[in-house]
Parts: C-alpha cells; structure tokens; sequence
C-alpha cells in the first residue's frame, strides 16, 4: 500500500502532452481495415462466417468504420457482405456502424459492386463506396500508364514519351468519371483517394481531393501505402491537406514498415485528421498496418484522448479471435496485447510488482483485458517463491508441508535447475521450426501456380474432345 498519492511518486507523461491540440474526441473515427488490409497479408484467409464474426467484435468494441473489402471480384466477399448487411438490418451490429466496400476508377467495378448489392437487397445508400486510384508519379505513369492510355485511344506505343504531367491530369479524370458515375447510380457516401499518396508531391494530393469533392466524394483518403512516412513528414503532409481542404474530414491510412506506423497516426491526427485506419494486431501487407491497440491505448494514456464508447477491456478478447481466424500468432512480447507483456519471472521485477504494480507497469492490465501473472524460472528470487507457496500453503499443510526459510531457499534453486533444464532440450527450436515451415506453407507456391496449370490445361483438353465426340 502506498502512503503517498501517486502523483507525488511518478511523472505522468501527460506532462509532455497536454498542452498538444488535438480534433475534439468525439469526432474522431475509428477505421478498421482488419477485413480487407488485413487479409492482404500472405497467408491470411478469412470465411464469409468469421468475417461476420469479426465484424460484430468490431462493432462491439466501439470501432465506427469498416472496410470489408471487394464484393465484385468474388462470391466469397459477395457472401461475407451479405451476412454483414443481414446482421446489422438485424440489430446484431450497430446501427451507426459505417459499412465500406472498395472500386477501382472505373465503371466495370463500380456496376459489379452495384449489382452484387442488388443481388442481396441493399441499396448503395447504405454503404459507402471508397473508389480509389494512384497518387505518386511512378504510380500514374508506369502502374496505371498504359490504363490511362487506353482511356483515351493511344496506344502502348506512346508510353514512355509521354510527360508524367500527362499521366496525372489523366488520373484525375478518371477518378473524377467514377465518381460522378457512381453519383448517378444512387451512391451518396465516397470515399476516395490515391496509392502512394506519402511518395506524391502534396499539391497534387491537394488538387486530388478538391476535385474529388467537387466531382461528388464525400471522404478524402490519404495513405502512407508503403510506410516511409516519419512523424515530421507526417505532419508536414497532413497540416497541408487540412488547411487546403478543410470542409470535409480527412481519413489517413499508415503502414508499419519502419514500425512507425502508430506514431504517424497519431501525429497525422494531431495535424487535424478526423479517421484514422487501423487493422487488429497490426495485420496487413508486409509489415502490416498501424495496429488499433498501440493507436487507442496511447492516445488514452500519454495523450489523454480517450475515444468515446470504445471498449478498451475488450481489446485482447477480439486480438484472441482475429488471432484465432487468421492463423498468425501474436508475439509474446507485442506492446499490450502480447500474451506475456504482464508477466514477470525477474527477481529485481517481481519484488517491485509485489509492492505495487505501477513499479513496472505503465499500462493496468485491467484496462486491456489482460492480467497481470508470475512465472518461475532461472532469474526468480525468494520473494517470488514465498509469495507463490504462501499463495497456496493452505493445500501445502493439508500434504504435511511446512514453509521455512529453509524450504524456500531449497525450493528457489530447484525452480531455477529445472527451468535451466527445459532450455537444454532442442523441443521449442523444433517448434519454431515447424511453426515457419508451416506458415510458408499456408500461401500458395509457384510449385502450386505450376501444378493448378498442368491440371486446368488437362481440364481444357478433355472439355475440347468431348466437345467434338
């Protein structure tokens, strides 16, 4: 029991921060991309039945936005959009629960996904179309170049001489047809924004969003596609955005591939960002998207913004069931959802957490949905030891066991032997192995694109002969 408050005991870090201007919480927007994004990463595979499940852990936690992918390109994301829209018309999700389905630039999408929803009765006011494009010069000239060319009648011929200025007043027609298509097939909520928008000169993203609004959009996006935004840029880019175009909110979508996926989030929200996209764990393409865990509870506890409803407590029951569906095991030691980041074994540690958690704690537990735990092993003291056999010296005295000094002595150098023994056996090292084998095996091969086309091209020749018998 501490005889002082707290406050006189530890500096808070909200020393640091407090005086930070931050969007007024309430009009912050949580935007989940654990569906879509998430499902991108190699290996991840999700039914139509756990992507419903997830979606109603999602709504329960308090996340206002999700991205359920690409109904027009198969029947399985067809059926994953059905039952989502079913369980919210029954009640199963919140009513205020965003629904958001993805669109190239073009009306071959756009009428796909329009007639996916008329085949399971919804109508496009219901949902929210994000219609995207590219953003970056390498992007507009050389992934979409030959697209754009063939838009307008040219042929591949002329695509290395033309100019890139070329290239992005072409995207942006694009994008601005699309958007005004939809517009005049009933959809009334459109998101929209370019790949590669943090390797894109920030006047062109500017002038992408102006006439996507004009055209018709509703949300701006701005994604951070291959995460090679730091902090500093990210406000730089975000300022400008928001100062440019201040009448709608702006999302922005951040990878981890130099980890700052979070930091950037929440500078880019400090900037004047209303949505923020997140996936669960940290899910998503390479090294994945900015993780919602590390994004909320650091907004909460080092900045003081608290999302309101969202349910922090829920947190590791919906990490262990988006765990459990995507097959891809949490690390032990992520930042706050990690299955052993409020677990002690140190002497040193132990002995502190004893007197009070908050000695080596900055997250409670509790808040998160975890608990705190000891192990035993090599670096236990005899305070830990005592404290686990006065924890049951009630069963101990029921088996004739006295606890002495003496027998915790003797008892903490056997704990320490026996888990130095468990580390001389090669069992976890095979583990590990099989664990990375078997990983690498979940994603389909070349060996396996090589085997599917011997067995198609059969296919094809016996349909031929049959066909001429």
């Amino acid at each position: 029991m501490l005889r002082e408050p707290i406050e006189q005991l530890l500096h808070s870090p909200l020393e640091f921060t407090k005086d930070i201007k931050f969007p007024d919480p309430r009009e912050l927007r949580i935007y989940d991309s654990t569906l879509r994004d998430g499902e991108q990463m190699p290996g991840v595979a999700y039914t139509p039945e756990q992507k419903l499940e997830i979606t109603k852990a999602l709504s329960d936690i308090g996340v206002h936005i999700i991205d359920v992918g690409f109904p027009g390109v198969s029947a399985s994301e067809q059926q994953a959009l059905r039952l989502i829209m079913e369980a919210k018309r029954r009640g199963e999700l919140r009513p205020d629960l965003e629904i958001v389905v993805m669109c190239r630039s073009h009306k071959g999408d756009i009428d796909a996904t329009l007639e996916v929803l008329n085949e399971i009765n919804i109508s496009a006011e219901e949902v929210t179309f994000f219609i995207f494009t590219t953003a970056s010069n390498l992007h507009n000239k050389y992934k979409i170049g030959k697209t754009l060319l063939h838009r307008e009648g040219i042929s591949d011929g002329e695509h290395e001489d033309r100019p890139i200025e070329w290239y992005k007043e072409a995207n942006l027609k694009m994008m601005e047809e699309a958007i005004r298509y939809a517009r005049s097939k009933g959809v009334t909520h459109i998101e929209f924004g370019g790949e590669d928008g943090s390797r894109a000169d920030v006047d062109y993203i500017i002038e992408l969003h102006r006439r996507g609004l004009a055209a018709g959009g509703t949300r701006p996006s701005f994604p951070d596609t291959v995460g090679v935004l730091t902090p500093e840029a990210t406000a730089k880019y975000v300022e400008e955005l928001v100062r440019a175009v201040p009448e709608a909110p702006l999302l922005v979508h951040f990878h981890n591939d130099f980890g700052f996926g979070s930091i950037n989030t929440i500078a880019a929200i400090k900037s004047g960002a209303k949505a923020f996209c997140t996936t669960v764990a940290g899910y998503g393409e390479r090294a994945g998207n900015a993780p919602l865990h590390e994004v909320v509870v650091s907004l909460k506890l080092l900045y003081g913004i608290e999302i309101p409803g969202f349910k922090y407590e829920k947190l590791q029951t919906l990490y262990r069931l988006v765990e459990k569906y995507a097959c891809m095991p949490i690390q032990a030691h992520a930042p706050i959802i990690g299955p052993h980041v409020f677990m002690h074994e140190s002497g040193i540690h132990t002995a502190g957490v004893l007197i009070d958690r908050r000695i080596y704690e900055a997250i409670p537990s509790e808040l998160v949905g975890q608990k705190t735990s000891f192990v035993y092993g090599k670096h236990s003291g005899g305070q830990i030891i005592e404290h686990g056999l006065l924890a049951m010296e009630k069963e101990l005295t029921d088996s004739g066991v006295v606890i002495t000094q003496e027998l915790i002595d003797q008892v903490t150098s056997e704990m320490k032997r026996l888990r130095e023994d468990k580390s001389k056996t090669d069992l976890l090292q095979k583990l590990i192995h099989i664990y990375h084998k078997t990983l690498d095996s979940i994603g389909l091969t070349g060996i396996d694109l090589f085997r599917v086309a011997c067995q198609m091209n059969e296919k094809l020749k016996n349909q031929e002969l049959l066909g001429k018998q």
